[in-house]
């Protein structure tokens, strides 16, 4: 996982950036999710600059993180709204990957997406659900940074559909991987 090696490696050089900032982190959260929003829609019409405008999105989505931490501004409430926007963001773009098959006649990419979609979910419900239950669970191969940079490679490269096969199997071993850690934590409970 790249959030979990890398976690927050881009603090220090963003400072800078982030303490001229005058925004809420939550507006920049807004902002990126709009932004993917919009590269959702574009997806279909323009695959390369939808692939740009996901990694536009991406880059507000990291920021918020950064300007909240470096100006002390971290909050419970912005925690939970850019991880709701995060869910959103997530929903949008594999519906527009599956829209975009959808236009070239390819139903295994129209199905792969909505699969791909149903993995990253799961592989933030079962996070949630067992650091609800009292158990820390950030295992695994794909996060969310992971697949926004795959999707954003695959839309700018034109090679989309092999990156949605990546993309779905990786989001269900990812989700496989967090159950079993969740067994094996809660197995002498």
């Amino acid at each position: 996982m790249l959030s979990a090696r890398l976690g927050h490696l881009l603090d220090r050089p963003l400072a800078p950036l982030a303490k001229r900032i005058s925004f809420s982190p939550n507006m920049l959260s807004m902002l990126g999710f709009f932004i993917t929003a919009l590269a959702a829609w574009t997806i279909p019409l323009d695959l390369r600059s939808g692939g740009l405008l996901i990694l536009l999105g991406g880059f507000f989505d990291m920021l918020d993180g950064v300007v909240a931490r470096t100006n002390g501004k971290k909050t419970t409430f912005g925690a939970f709204l850019d991880s709701t926007l995060d869910r959103y963001s997530d929903s949008l773009l594999f519906l527009a990957v599956a829209w975009y098959f959808f236009g070239r006649r390819q139903p295994g990419g129209m199905l792969l997406a909505s699969g791909s979609l149903v993995g990253a979910l799961l592989i933030s419900y079962v996070r949630a659900r067992a650091e609800a239950l009292g158990i820390e669970c950030q295992v695994g191969l794909m996060e969310r940074p992971e697949r926004v940079v795959l999707l954003a490679f695959g839309c700018i490269t034109g090679w989309l559909f092999p990156m949605i096969v990546i993309l779905f199997v990786l989001s269900h071993i990812t989700a496989l991987q967090r159950i079993r850690h969740v067994y094996r934590m809660t197995m002498h409970r």
